[in-house]
């Protein structure tokens, strides 16, 4: 297990207030981390933090705009400031808009491009310019960028949400053959996680049976096990596992890979 020891390095999780985010923090501080909460919630960001330092750990809140460069750009300066360096970035911030293509709303449109396409694209650009010889922390490092299940699958809903998580798949495989090109030494992965019952999760079994698409939550959830041959949801710490292991030296010769973490939902 020596290879998932993550002591004396730094990572930043964008997102990092509650639901998944919250648990890849939590993840990466027990395997050793000193972690830095990125999100626009600073209240929940904060409370994330004190959580996280009642445990033991070292942890810090960063306010992050995850669509705004200059705010990146910051984020990462407080970061290196406050912890010593950026070995690990966790690009998870997110927002699902659940809509029938007839419906689609373009405002709604526009919010998840600019949350989960240019949010992640921002990111890994950020994290690359200071994980790269000659940045602010300058000793490569790891990228893991959170997609979906719904980048491999054609659920109903999330048609928009689907096509801004295939985007990060994208991303990740060309971010991963130009570091690796530029001798940047910053691996680049991505994580496609099944449905998990946070408050994004439940969300969408509620909106998917509210327009119609299923006759209540309960049988959206049950048409989403239904088809998952591990017959569950997956679990917080089933994604936040999958992180740890690939921003560890255990995913050392791994790189413009996408890891399905959907009890097999998406095969």
């Amino acid at each position: 297990m020596s290879g998932y020891n993550l002591t004396g390095r730094t990572a930043l999780v964008t997102g990092g207030a509650r639901g998944l985010g919250a648990g890849m923090a939590e993840a990466l501080a027990r395997a050793g981390a000193a972690v830095a909460i990125g999100d626009v919630r600073e209240d929940l960001g904060k409370d994330t933090v004190e959580a996280l330092r009642a445990t033991g750990a070292t942890a810090e809140f960063v306010p992050l705009d995850v669509t705004d460069d200059a705010r990146w750009a910051q984020a990462v300066t407080d970061t290196v400031a406050a912890l010593g360096g950026l070995d690990i970035v966790v690009n998870n911030a997110g927002v699902e808009i659940t809509s029938l293509v007839v419906d689609l709303d373009p405002e709604q449109v526009r919010r998840m491009l600019e949350v989960n396409v240019l949010g992640t694209a921002l990111g890994i650009k950020h994290a690359l310019r200071a994980m790269r010889p000659g940045g602010a922390a300058g000793r490569g490092g790891a990228i893991v960028n959170i997609a979906s299940v719904a980048a491999t699958i054609a659920f109903p809903g999330i048609s928009v949400y689907s096509a801004t998580k295939s985007a990060v798949d994208r991303l990740t495989r060309v971010a991963a053959m130009e570091s690796g090109k530029l001798g940047y030494g910053v691996r680049v992965n991505c994580v496609y996680p099944g449905l998990v019952p946070t408050a994004m999760g439940a969300q969408l079994a509620d909106d998917v049976a509210r327009i119609g698409l299923f006759p209540s939550a309960e049988a959206a959830v049950g048409a989403v096990v239904e088809q998952t041959p591990q017959g569950r949801l997956g679990e917080v710490a089933d994604m936040a596992d999958a992180v740890v292991f690939l921003a560890s030296d255990a995913a050392r010769f791994i790189t413009g890979a996408g890891l399905p973490v959907d009890g097999g939902m998406g095969m």
